[in-house]
């Protein structure tokens, strides 16, 4: 009940086709690119997409000043 090699690559095709642009995204934002990795995590990935979408930016509020 390990980890298979089908496994590996699907998950490796996932961090390339969503994780690599998230990284990108979060960091515009103005918040630490790594917060990313929360995506991986199964419910929590939920939580931080709703506090993507409605949290503060901070890049948005130092263009204001």
């Amino acid at each position: 009940m390990g980890l298979s090699a089908t496994h590996l690559m699907i998950f490796l095709v996932w961090i390339a086709v969503v994780g690599i642009p998230f990284w990108k995204i979060v960091g515009r934002t103005g918040n630490h690119p790594a917060l990313t990795l929360l995506l991986i995590v199964p419910l929590v990935n939920l939580a931080f997409l709703w506090w993507l979408a409605f949290g503060r930016w901070p890049a948005l509020e130092s263009e204001r000043s």
